[in-house]
């Protein structure tokens, strides 16, 4: 129960087996209040916060679309108001589903993709810290990258630039939050089959000649060190103690979480 009495907002946390629902499991575990937000919030967010306070924890369900300053400051003002503070901020929210050709995207898919991943993150990061500044705690930010923002992919360059992004927005602001105790680092995983990952396994896998899913994962794992793909536990642990008084003197990393397939 290492998080008793802390609070915890991941964005992007309403699809069921996503990350963010994988990562507010661990948060909850550990006792920690939790906070749901998504673009809206549905059914399936609403499944996804009676299974975290099935855990035991409190939970509160805010919508919020990050592409949006103004809603972004919106998501840490409800979260304060619920629950007294924001002690750990994770910027989970991601699209990654425009997969095209570089010579075929369109502008306005690229600008959508920055703007929720890139923009987003850099929007829920100052919101967040300007709670935790005032509040005169520290706390914790940790942005959801991906093997993508350490490695080029093909048919995704608004995705691979958007995360890419993400670590040099975590080393900035690493460097100006750590004066008031703020922490700020990066995870990123490898593939994970979550909803995104889901579509993404279909298109590559035909984009790489393979009779079936099942084919492309299975060669996924082949060439994995540990022999397999990511899950999303593995992403939260990584978060868990990035979170923890244990991890209080790291700032501006971007940690692999990828069992070795990523090695640099």
């Amino acid at each position: 129960m290492r998080f008793a009495g802390k609070t915890v907002v991941v964005t992007g946390s309403g699809r069921q087996k996503g990350l963010g629902q994988g990562i507010l499991q661990r948060f909850a575990d550990e006792g920690a209040n939790c906070v749901v937000s998504d673009l809206t919030i549905d059914s399936e967010a609403e499944a996804v916060t009676e299974e975290i306070r099935g855990r035991g924890a409190k939970v509160a369900v805010i919508a919020c679309d990050v592409s949006d300053a103004a809603q972004c400051s919106a998501l840490v003002e409800q979260s304060v108001a619920v629950f007294g503070g924001v002690d750990i901020f994770v910027n989970n929210a991601g699209i990654g589903f425009m997969m095209k050709p570089m010579l075929e995207v369109d502008p306005k898919d690229w600008a959508t993709v920055i703007a929720v991943n890139l923009s987003g993150a850099f929007y829920c990061t100052q919101a967040a810290a300007r709670a935790m500044v005032a509040a005169g705690k520290g706390g914790r930010i940790i942005n959801i990258a991906s093997q993508a923002a350490k490695t080029g992919f093909p048919h995704l360059p608004a995705y691979v630039s958007s995360k890419h992004g993400m670590v040099g927005l975590t080393r900035a602001t690493a460097v100006e939050l750590g004066a008031h105790g703020i922490t700020v680092n990066a995870v990123c995983p490898n593939h994970v089959t979550t909803g995104l990952g889901a579509q993404q396994n279909e298109y590559f896998s035909k984009l790489l000649g393979f009779e079936s899913v099942e084919a492309y994962l299975e060669n996924m794992a082949a060439k994995n060190p540990m022999g397999r793909p990511g899950l999303p536990s593995d992403t939260a642990a990584a978060c868990a103690w990035l979170a923890s008084d244990d991890a209080f003197y790291v700032t501006g990393e971007a940690i692999n979480v990828s069992g070795g397939e990523e090695m640099h």
